[in-house]
């Protein structure tokens, strides 16, 4: 069966499968943007002693390196959209995918070396939900350019 016919008795109502997962990965795309961004903002925006009361590890590196990650986390959110809404260069929402599921690799691995494995399991989620739009804008689900 090819990827764009409809699936009997599929949950995806009648959709096809491209189609669900168009929807699928936009959906993912506006709830890791909104994350990412109220994020990267905070961490741009807020007075460090602020961020590092309410998050703890703040306070544990330069604060040059806070406001790099917050902005990396911005101009993440703002690649899995805009890119791909334009269509203009849409493979750049790929490109963003991959880089904040490097961004959630790295603070993984910061933070069990700080032994904070509370903040793993936000990690995994955003990373695999990061990396599965990397896989789906560039694999599966590649939105055209103009």
């Amino acid at each position: 069966m090819a990827a764009t016919e409809a699936v009997p008795g599929s949950m995806t109502g009648g959709l096809s499968r491209s189609k669900a997962l168009h929807v699928t990965l936009w959906a993912v795309q506006a709830v890791l943007a909104l994350s990412f961004g109220m994020a990267g903002v905070m961490k741009l925006t807020m007075p460090m002693a602020d961020l590092a009361q309410m998050l703890g590890w703040p306070g544990a590196v330069p604060p040059a390196l806070v406001r790099f990650i917050g902005a990396s986390e911005l101009a993440g959110a703002i690649g899995l959209i805009v890119p791909a809404w334009s269509r203009i260069k849409p493979g750049l929402t790929a490109l963003a995918g991959a880089g904040l599921a490097l961004v959630m690799l790295l603070a993984i691995g910061f933070h069990v070396s700080r032994g904070e494995l509370a903040a793993l399991p936000v990690n995994l989620v955003l990373g695999g939900l990061a990396a599965f739009v990397a896989w789906g804008r560039a694999r599966k689900a590649p939105i055209a350019p103009r």
